[in-house]
């Protein structure tokens, strides 16, 4: 899909971020631009507008800015994916491995009903683990994931095969 922007130039890479050897993406440039952040929005609402989605869910933190805007433009459900102990109510919660650190997910257990279709919404697809963890949740929680979406998926970290047979789809693939 062609869109009216590069988005793809509005990704920096910082390096050395937040550990030594890690590469961070920023996507302020993006967030930054009106034009940018709306070309991805619209593209996400473009993709989901006739699919029967239920529910978006978007993972802490920056899945949150476009899992909302895209929730709102369908008329759907918004939960929210977040890291333990920040959700009030009761909850599923998983273990999530990352390269600079373990930490513990948690989803409120009413934050979808069950069957929901779901679109699962994440800033960035590296190494999948966070989107492994997140997937484990919604199948906790009853959903149906119909896909994940992404802004920026960096191929070289093999993410998507680490996925299986789920569905993917990135706006930006780098």
């Amino acid at each position: 899909m062609a869109y009216p922007i590069d988005l793809a130039a509005y990704v920096r890479t910082i390096p050395d971020y937040p550990i030594p050897g890690a590469n961070y993406s920023d996507i302020s440039p993006l967030l930054h631009s009106p034009q940018a952040f709306q070309a991805a929005v619209d593209a996400f609402v473009e993709r989901y507008r006739n699919r029967g989605i239920d529910a978006v869910i978007g993972v802490e933190s920056r899945g949150y800015l476009f899992a909302a805007p895209l929730a709102y433009l369908l008329g759907v459900n918004l939960s929210i994916i977040r890291t333990a102990g920040r959700l009030p109510a009761a909850t599923y919660e998983v273990e999530n491995y990352l390269h600079f650190g373990d930490e513990k997910l948690q989803i409120h257990r009413d934050a979808i009903r069950r069957g929901s279709r779901v679109v699962l919404v994440e800033d960035i697809l590296a190494t999948g683990t966070t989107t492994l963890a997140a997937c484990e949740l919604i199948n906790m929680a009853g959903g149906q994931i119909e896909e994940l979406a992404f802004l920026v998926e960096f191929k070289d970290h093999k993410g998507r095969m680490a996925l299986g047979d789920r569905p993917v789809f990135a706006l930006v693939e780098v």
